[in-house]
């Protein structure tokens, strides 16, 4: 421990400073319980009652390098941790969903304190993960578990704003070592599918909404029965919180109070059709006369994804193109003798949100559906429980029982109406029919929003190699990713 007179004025005033920069940071994002760490701060610039550098008194090399390591690799973690929280992170676009506006590729500097950090929720949780370790395994401890906050930020979501959001639909997943049923939707791509698949066909048109919901209700138990029963193949059923869900990336094209109404691909907000973004791309069915040449393909952004090289040969396609590339190709004479919009079946739709819920929409015809506002209220019945049952349920946190004669109970009593508690957003993907989204997994709660991609600070080009021409792709680096809004 240091006298007061052995301690410097340059140490005294970066106490100061440091503890005041500490006190700023626990009123902004009001956490007094922080307070109790004050005086070890203090005393680590000043009179050093704890010996917090004690390693470096140690006469043995090898442990001396040893604990120097140690030391710099956990102040590094936790630094990490507090940046990764409050101020901002690194997120690389997976899939092409956000394309052409957001490329696969693309990895985006995105802030926290736009919409406001959130709180942890799940606090033991090892930096620079989402949910596993590199190697396999929960990187995570399930508990303690936070209640949800957040901090002021600088703003809210705005219509069109392009967000980055905690998957709702991965409250549940499986851990099949197959990475195409690890990664699929449990409820739309797996749970009721698997489940109608083992019962006989029934006309859902025939029947009444209670009736229906018995079917639906008896499907996800089949389903559920089959994943446990066939372990080898799907693995576990388990179950993440809110902030370690994966991290998706999409448009917000609907926002809390509005209703929202797809026509033709079009996006309606209370009757109003919403400006489409001038990258976004829809599929085309494409006669080819003879295959796209490379030059072209590139000039029309389209990725191995979009046209892959065995299928560029004459013949008819589907192909994703903006307004742009589609322009572009059909002034081409001799390339292509057909291009034409793309409508969607009722087969490809069968399990859009809600799946238990007989609506015969398609993702290019889709709703009407209210997106429920904070404080707001809806009537409740069973033609349109199942819209509201997954946040009354999961987002919210209430029993929800349905009586056989159709009477809704919520925590035990009878229930007419029922008022949300939080706001919810609806996120689509640019490539419209190219795009896992809220036409598939229903709302996104205000506790799951992450923030708000600023700019592109590094574009890697997937269908080429290193030390290719244009692996990197250096027009887009330090875009600004609002100029896509």
């Amino acid at each position: 421990m240091k006298k007061i007179t052995e301690i410097s004025r340059k140490s005294w005033i970066k106490a100061i400073i440091i503890s005041l920069l500490y006190i700023a940071f626990l009123i902004w994002v009001k956490s007094w319980m922080g307070l109790v760490a004050l005086p070890f701060i203090f005393d680590a610039f000043t009179f050093r009652i704890i010996r917090w550098d004690w390693w470096k008194s140690l006469k043995n090399k090898t442990l001396y390098q040893i604990m120097g390591w140690i030391d710099a690799i956990v102040f590094a973690l936790v630094a990490v941790y507090f940046v990764n929280i409050f101020l901002f992170q690194n997120y690389a676009i997976p899939t092409s969903s956000l394309e052409k506006s957001l490329l696969v590729g693309d990895h985006l500097y995105v802030s926290k304190v736009a919409y406001g950090p959130r709180k942890p929720m799940t606090p033991l949780t090892m930096p620079l993960t989402q949910n596993q370790f590199p190697g396999g395994g929960k990187s995570y401890f399930d508990k303690p578990q936070w209640p949800y906050e957040r901090v002021k930020g600088f703003g809210k979501i705005k219509l069109n704003d392009i967000v980055v959001f905690n998957y709702p639909a991965g409250d549940t997943v499986i851990t099949s070592a197959d990475p195409r049923i690890a990664s699929a939707d449990y409820y739309g791509m797996i749970v009721y599918p698997l489940g109608k698949s083992h019962c006989k066909e029934i006309d859902l048109d025939t029947l009444s909404p209670l009736e229906q919901r018995r079917i639906y209700d008896f499907y996800y138990s089949v389903g559920r029965k089959y994943i446990v029963q066939n372990e080898k193949t799907f693995g576990k059923i388990m179950a993440r919180p809110v902030d370690r869900r994966e991290n998706y990336v999409k448009r917000c094209v609907g926002l809390p109070g509005q209703t929202l109404e797809i026509r033709n691909g079009i996006i309606y907000l209370d009757g109003v059709a919403n400006k489409q973004p001038d990258a976004a791309q829809t599929n085309y069915v494409v006669t080819l006369e003879r295959p796209i040449p490379e030059a072209l393909r590139q000039k029309m952004h389209l990725s191995l994804e979009d046209l892959n090289v065995s299928d560029n040969r004459p013949g008819q396609h589907i192909i994703p193109l903006t307004v742009q590339s589609r322009d572009m190709l059909a002034a081409m004479n001799g390339i292509a003798s057909r291009i034409e919009p793309y409508t969607s079946s009722q087969e490809e739709s069968e399990w859009l949100f809600p799946q238990n819920m007989n609506t015969h929409w398609t993702i290019d015809d889709y709703g009407p559906v209210w997106i429920p506002a904070k404080g707001a209220s809806v009537e409740l019945n069973i033609g349109n429980l199942p819209l509201y049952e997954r946040i009354i349920k999961v987002y919210e946190g209430n029993d929800l029982k349905v009586e056989r004669d159709g009477t809704i109970l919520i925590n035990g009593e009878k229930a007419g109406s029922y008022t949300f508690r939080m706001d919810y957003y609806w996120m689509m993907g640019d490539n419209r029919q190219n795009s896992a989204d809220s036409r598939f997994w229903g709302f996104v709660p205000e506790d799951h929003i992450v923030g708000r991609p600023v700019f592109v600070w590094l574009s890697l080009d997937k269908d080429k190699k290193w030390g290719q021409k244009g692996k990197i792709r250096w027009d887009r680096m330090f875009r600004r990713v609002s100029r896509y809004n």
